[in-house]
């Protein structure tokens, strides 16, 4: 199972927010915005304080990709 972080930069956009801003604003590290560019695992904690900065739940910025077999 893999995680998507597109339904954050699409809450980006509407609040006209760039990542340098996302960046002060929550004061994650440039190596955690790079791995939220890549759709990689971040850790809650990183989660939780997007959550609470942009006041929404955690579904409006990641959701879970499910594999598909071959």
């Amino acid at each position: 199972m893999e995680v998507s972080y597109n339904n954050l930069w699409k809450k980006l956009i509407d609040k006209g927010i760039n990542k340098s801003d996302l960046r002060k604003l929550t004061g994650i590290g440039t190596n955690t915005l790079a791995k939220l560019s890549k759709n990689q695992f971040v850790s809650m904690e990183v989660l939780m304080k997007l959550c609470e900065k942009l006041d929404c739940d955690i579904s409006d910025i990641c959701h879970f990709v499910k594999e598909e077999e071959t």
